[in-house]
C-alpha cells in the first residue's frame, strides 16, 4: 500500500517502518503460501477450504495485514486448506481420521447444509490451538490492536493467570466467546472440553453431516437458544411463511453450535472431572467486550451494512473543503475503530438473512471497493497496517457465576 497523507487519529501511534514488512503483495503472498516450520506457539491460524489464493481479495488484504504487522515480532501466518496435494492441507497438521479430533463427516468430506464451509472451519479451530497454540482468526477479521503486546501480557507470559484471550458477546455477567478470535496456548483445558462436547454433538445418532437440530441435544439441556428476540421478515419457510422468533433462534443456535458448546463448558461444574467452568472463566479468561473491541462499525451504523458501505466508500474532503455530514460520520467511524477497537469482524453467513447485507458482503460483491485510495475504507485499511492504538483493550471483570449444569460433561441431565 502506497503512503498517503491520512491523519493520525488521537489515541493512535505510528509503527516504525522497521517493524513492518512492507514488501510488495507478491512477496507477502509467497511467505503466506510457504510458511516456516512450526517452532513456537506464535502461530496465527486461518482456514479457507480452497486455499489462500482463492480467498476473496478483501480478505486476502486482511491476512496480508496480519503478516505485515506481526511477522517481524515472530508470528507466522498459516492459511490452511483442504486442497489435494497442498502443503497447507489440514491433513498435514492434524490427523483427520482421528475420531478424537474430527467427526466422521469431516474426514469423509460429507459435511452438508447451507453453511457447510463455516461448519468445516469451526471444526479445525480448537484442534489447531490444542496441538500448536497461538491464535485462530476468521479470514474476515481485520486486526487493529497490538496482538504481540496482548500475547506477552497474557498467554505468552508464564506468570500471567490469563490462559485465553477472546471477545465476549455476553456482557460482564454472560459467557459467550466469539469464535472468530481465539487465543490460547497448547492443551488448554477449557478448549479441550469444548471440543470434546462439540464432537459428541456431531457423533449423536451415529454421526451427523450437518448441525441441524443440534440445539436440542440433551447435552445442551438448560441452554437458551440464541437470538430469540429477533423478528426477521426476510427469513421464510419453504411454504413462504415467515420464520418466527423461535425458529430464528433455533437457526442461529445451530449455526453457531460451537459457541453453544463453549457456553455450556464455561457454565459447567463437573466434580467427577475436577472442572469448575465458572471459576476457570473468572480466573483465566481475558475477555474483551465484543462490540467495542470488534464490532464498532456496527455500533456506529446500527448494524446497517449498506450505510456502513456507503460511508466508507466516500472520498475524504479535498483542497481544504469542509466535510459533509456523511463524511463526518465516516471519519468518526475510522477514528473510533483505529483508536478504540482491537479488531473488526466483517460478517457473512447466516447474519445476512437475519440483518441483511453487511459491510463484508458488500465489499465482497463490489470487488476492490475496500481499497480505493482517498476513501475512508482505504484510510481504515492504511491505519490497520501502519498504526496501532495506544492502549490495549481492557478485560471485562468476570465474577464466578452460577453454573447452568452440574454433572459430567457428556452425560445428559
Amino acid at each position: 500500500m502506497e503512503p498517503h497523507s491520512y491523519a493520525l487519529p488521537r489515541g493512535v501511534h505510528a509503527l516504525p517502518t522497521s517493524d513492518l514488512d512492507l514488501r510488495p503483495d507478491a512477496l507477502i503472498d509467497h511467505d503466506i503460501l510457504n510458511p516456516s516450520p512450526i517452532a513456537t506457539e506464535k502461530n496465527v491460524w486461518f482456514f479457507w477450504h480452497s486455499g489462500f489464493s482463492n480467498i476473496h481479495s478483501y480478505t486476502q488484504r486482511n491476512i496480508r495485514a496480519w503478516h505485515r504487522r506481526f511477522s517481524r515480532c515472530g508470528w507466522t501466518i498459516r492459511v490452511l486448506d483442504r486442497q489435494p496435494d497442498s502443503p497447507l492441507n489440514i491433513a498435514n497438521f492434524l490427523d483427520i481420521k482421528d475420531a478424537n479430533t474430527f467427526p466422521k463427516a469431516f474426514a469423509d468430506g460429507t459435511i452438508g447444509g447451507e453453511h457447510a464451509p463455516q461448519h468445516t472451519s469451526d471444526l479445525v479451530r480448537w484442534p489447531l490451538l490444542l496441538k500448536y497454540g497461538g491464535v485462530y482468526a476468521d479470514v474476515g477479521l481485520m486486526q487493529i490492536g497490538d496482538l504481540d503486546a496482548i500475547w506477552n501480557k497474557t498467554v505468552g507470559d508464564p506468570t500471567s493467570p490469563w490462559e485465553i484471550v477472546s471477545y465476549n458477546a455476553g456482557g460482564p455477567s454472560g459467557r459467550s466467546l466469539t469464535n472468530y478470535f481465539f487465543c490460547s496456548g497448547k492443551n488448554n483445558p477449557l478448549f479441550e472440553r469444548c471440543h470434546r462436547l462439540l464432537l459428541a454433538l456431531w457423533a449423536a445418532g451415529g454421526g451427523k453431516t450437518s448441525t441441524d437440530g443440534m440445539c436440542d441435544s440433551p447435552l445442551l439441556k438448560g441452554m437458551p437458544h440464541m437470538g430469540r428476540t429477533f423478528s426477521v421478515p426476510g427469513i421464510v419457510n419453504e411454504d413462504g411463511s415467515r420464520v418466527d422468533s423461535e425458529g430464528v433462534g433455533r437457526m442461529l443456535t445451530d449455526y453457531v453450535i460451537q459457541g453453544q458448546a463453549a457456553i455450556m463448558v464455561m457454565s459447567l461444574v463437573d466434580e467427577e472431572d475436577g472442572w469448575n467452568g465458572p471459576r476457570y472463566c473468572a480466573e483465566h479468561v481475558y475477555a474483551i467486550d465484543y462490540m467495542e473491541g470488534s464490532q464498532l462499525i456496527n455500533d456506529f451504523t446500527a448494524w446497517d451494512g449498506p450505510r456502513a458501505f456507503r460511508l466508507l466508500s466516500l472520498q475524504l474532503p479535498k483542497n481544504g473543503k469542509e466535510e459533509t455530514q456523511e463524511q463526518s460520520e465516516a471519519r468518526q467511524i475510522v477514528e473510533g475503530c483505529l483508536s478504540r477497537s482491537f479488531g473488526f469482524k466483517l460478517a457473512h453467513g447466516l447474519i445476512i438473512k437475519v440483518l441483511g447485507d453487511t459491510l463484508g458482503s458488500l465489499w465482497r460483491a463490489n470487488k476492490g471497493s475496500d481499497d480505493v485510495p482517498g476513501t475512508y475504507a482505504h484510510w481504515l485499511r492504511y491505519g490497520t497496517m501502519h498504526w496501532c492504538p495506544d492502549e490495549l483493550p481492557q478485560r471485562q471483570d468476570w465474577k464466578v457465576e452460577e453454573p447452568i449444569k452440574r454433572g459430567p460433561l457428556l452425560r445428559a441431565s
